[in-house]
């Protein structure tokens, strides 16, 4: 088997191993293997094969790192998150307030509705509509 087989028989299994993982870093990794089956097709030394699959690999790398790709994700609460809760940011009627809490329907089902912390329970509990701004359980923190 010549060298640049070996090289892509390599970074064929980083790639099924990449997606095992779900991550693109081994994806970088796999290109370098194949850098590295290019410089065996092209005649270089196994030496210079194997830094030249090195440096692209490491490269590829850093650059995924420095891309908003591989930047790591903020630590937003999932209870607070819209792009993992859908109901935060919908409306719901409150008919009426009393001590800070209420019961509304809410997509078919009767929820607890709770004023947001800094809201004066007294000064802003009035009927109305207001915005979901978060969920603990089966209770909606809301905001006029």
């Amino acid at each position: 088997m010549a060298d640049w087989s070996f090289w892509l028989v390599a970074a064929g299994a980083t790639v099924i191993l990449e997606l095992c993982s779900g991550t693109f870093y081994l994806l970088m990794i796999a290109i370098g293997l194949t850098s590295g089956a290019l410089a065996a097709l092209l005649g270089f030394g196994m030496a210079t094969q194997t830094l030249l699959a090195a440096v692209v690999g490491v490269a590829a790398t850093v650059l995924l790192r420095r891309s908003r790709f591989g930047k790591l994700m903020d630590n937003t609460e999932a209870a607070r998150d819209p792009n993992v809760n859908m109901d935060i940011g919908q409306t719901v009627h409150v008919p009426a307030w009393q001590d800070g809490a209420a019961r509304v329907m809410y997509r078919g089902a009767l929820w607890d509705v709770e004023l947001e912390t800094g809201t004066v329970a007294g000064s802003s509990a009035a009927p109305g509509q207001y915005t979901i701004r978060e969920v603990r359980g089966s209770r909606l923190i809301v905001a006029a």
